[in-house]
């Protein structure tokens, strides 16, 4: 197989760092690795493959200057407006893990198992948007689920741990824990967050909307959307909580009118869908926790019954490692089948 010039622009963050365990783990076809981040961290080093790798300055030549082919983009929304163009007009196909171009209509937004079709039209600008982490573990429970009876309505409550917030945001957990076993929590820093995050739970992700709902409620709406094609209602309610890592989500399905739905089918659907794994049996306490997913790369479900009250709805729990599933582990999944796509050709 033919081997890539890769650049990773955000290499020391949270996502960067993953990424590169991610490459690693799916052997994905590198023949460089160029480690992208600001002026602050340029010259530091980052390890891949049992090697360290000289971390470059992200400016508008380096991608020209490195040759690059496929450039991962994790540095937030600002840098991926500034420095996308640079990367597409020196050739590279950018696969963007922030929200900055998720909704341009002629952007791809793309979870590989869902909608690997859409990665076809990446010609039109050179970039491959990568959804909202809580939407990617959701829409992968959605897609056979649409197939089995056909969806009209969801409504999703999410558990998000704080490494959605970044490095700052599980150090924060942690400062908060240990100022509890001191007596001295009520005096702990909150700079995350806008509240204490330990022994609470947060019903706030992004800023406000007009609508009441917030910034992250409203990517899972509208990403859902246009990744399914289809315009299933969706209802979220985002929620951080005093977990370190992997996003929870608890989930109802309103299935089109005259639906019955069969239990045993749903999870059967679900259990041949590709990367999802279905623990569902409560009477002996196996079902989805944040401990069972983190730092793999499937996308958990359980707890699946059926409405007490009308059957044409149905109830699960689903949980991911948002850092994997909901970042890394589906951009070099995109990247992979970007090559595939590519090589058929």
């Amino acid at each position: 197989m033919r081997k890539f010039n890769v650049a990773v622009v955000g290499a020391t963050g949270a996502v960067g760092e993953e990424l590169f365990r991610v490459l690693k783990d799916y052997n994905f076809p590198i023949n460089k690795l160029v480690p992208l981040a600001s002026a602050r961290s340029a010259g530091s080093k980052v390890e891949y493959d049992g090697k360290e790798i000289t971390v470059l300055e992200l400016t508008e030549t380096c991608f020209e200057e490195n040759e690059v082919e496929i450039a991962f983009f994790s540095a937030g929304g600002s840098i991926s407006e500034k420095y996308a163009r640079y990367a597409v007009e020196a050739g590279a196909v950018v696969i963007d893990n922030t929200s900055h171009f998720r909704m341009e209509p002629n952007v791809p937004l793309v979870v590989p198992e869902v909608n690997p079709e859409d990665i076809a039209s990446w010609r039109e600008t050179g970039i491959i948007a990568n959804p909202n982490c809580s939407t990617i573990q959701m829409v992968m429970s959605l897609k056979p689920l649409d197939e089995l009876y056909g969806i009209k309505r969801v409504d999703v409550s999410t558990y998000q741990a704080v490494s959605g917030a970044g490095k700052t945001g599980m150090e924060e957990l942690v400062k908060q824990m240990q100022a509890f076993f001191t007596f001295s929590l009520e005096d702990s820093e909150k700079n995350a967050f806008a509240h204490q995050i330990a022994l609470n739970v947060i019903p706030q992700i992004d800023v406000a909307q007009p609508n009441g709902f917030t910034k992250e409620e409203m990517k899972m709406v509208n990403e859902t959307q246009k990744i399914m094609h289809k315009e299933i209602a969706v209802a979220a309610t985002c929620v951080r909580v005093p977990v370190l890592r992997s996003h929870s989500e608890s989930i109802t399905v309103t299935f089109e009118d005259g639906v019955e739905v069969d239990v045993n089918e749903v999870r059967e659907a679900l259990e041949r869908f590709e990367n999802v794994e279905v623990i569902d049996d409560l009477a002996n306490n196996a079902y989805p926790m944040p401990i069972i997913s983190t730092d793999t790369d499937a996308t958990y479900v359980g707890r699946i019954r059926r409405d007490v009250y009308s059957p044409n709805i149905v109830h699960y729990f689903n949980v991911a490692d948002q850092v994997r599933v909901g970042a890394a582990t589906n951009a070099v999944r995109i990247g992979l089948k970007w090559i595939e796509m590519e090589n058929e050709i």
